[in-house]
């Protein structure tokens, strides 16, 4: 039991000697001691919450989790684990809940379904299904009382490997790994924890978390000397917004477990981090990628025709589209 709560874990190994592993339920207690962290920080492991009902997308999610479902031909979790993938990340640890099994079901290996995809010819479709989880190792942790961010976050606490780890929100599509590892390459240079940033206009800033920059931005990169959760307009120490990608040494398990409920009665990560961020520092790197919102069906749509217009989405789809602008046009 740990102190935030009955944390389960559903490890699987999912790639030994091209077998996967069986099923395992543990109990995982809290990592009560505080790592010092100097030199090299090693980051291996992407946590990614995903206990939320998507309630935006109901009646589908009484069903289908919204993390699975697709943009284009690939669903919206695995955009977001290749991205990590392609940044260095070999561990990645779900966030779910027991009400959402489909989950687990997708990350499960089904020779099955391979097998009856080669008896048709559709060896590219079964080499697909064979690559999820193949070179990287996936554990699952159910999170059965969600108490906010911070408290997903440290619902991870007792899988994640290595001196820093990544959080990566699901909601949040990234045009490529480029910006994820020049935030894992600030941790490592600087042995602390880094937040993705985005500049916005700021008649927007109210909407979000707000870093204050203690010194002028650098090559993408800043040194932050606080955090702001939805100022007002006129109160905002800056135009740079946080967004759903966080490089965070582990010690942040510290501050989480000293969290009380703050905005919405939650508890929050950027609390946890404004605290870490008082005794070591703390960095921010401002976006160089597309960036797609995808917590509302009106921004999951707006992905997905943007993606398939970029090339990154169902082959042929974008002429399908351009087509179909063109038609409304006249």
């Amino acid at each position: 039991m740990c102190v935030l709560g009955k944390c389960i874990i559903a490890k699987r190994l999912l790639h030994l000697d091209g077998l996967s592993g069986v099923n395992e339920f543990v109990y995982v207690s809290w990592h009560g001691s505080s790592q010092d962290i100097v030199g090299h920080v090693e980051v291996r492991t992407l946590v990614i919450p995903a206990a939320g009902l998507g309630t935006r997308f109901l009646p589908a999610t009484k069903a289908v989790p919204k993390e699975l479902m697709p943009i284009g031909d690939t669903p919206a979790i695995q955009l977001v684990i290749d991205e990590a993938l392609g940044a260095g990340i070999d561990h990645v640890v779900i966030v779910g809940s027991s009400a959402k099994p489909a989950l687990e079901q997708y990350f499960a290996a089904r020779p099955d379904l391979e097998r009856m995809l080669r008896a048709k010819g559709n060896d590219a479709m079964a080499d697909r299904l064979a690559s999820i989880g193949r070179d990287w190792r996936v554990s699952i942790v159910h999170q059965e009382d969600p108490k906010g961010l911070g408290h997903a976050v440290g619902c991870a606490s007792g899988v994640v490997d290595g001196d820093a780890f990544v959080v990566s929100l699901p909601d949040e599509i990234m045009g490529g790994s480029q910006f994820l590892q020049k935030m894992i390459d600030v941790c490592s240079t600087t042995s602390g924890s880094v937040v993705g940033l985005m500049e916005v206009d700021r008649s927007e800033v109210s909407a979000y978390g707000v870093v204050a920059p203690e010194a002028e931005m650098v090559d993408g990169v800043v040194k932050v000397g606080d955090l702001v959760e939805k100022p007002a307009i006129d109160e905002a120490p800056s135009s740079l917004i946080i967004i759903g990608r966080y490089v965070l040494t582990v010690d942040i398990f510290e501050e989480i477990a000293q969290l009380t409920p703050g905005a919405g009665g939650e508890l929050q990560l950027t609390d946890a981090i404004r605290a870490q961020a008082q005794r070591s520092p703390l960095h921010g790197v401002e976006t160089m990628v597309n960036r797609w919102d995808t917590g509302t069906p009106a921004g999951f749509l707006t992905a997905a025709v943007e993606m398939a217009l970029l090339g990154d989405g169902v082959e042929g789809l974008d002429s399908d589209l351009r087509d179909i602008v063109e038609r409304h046009r006249s």
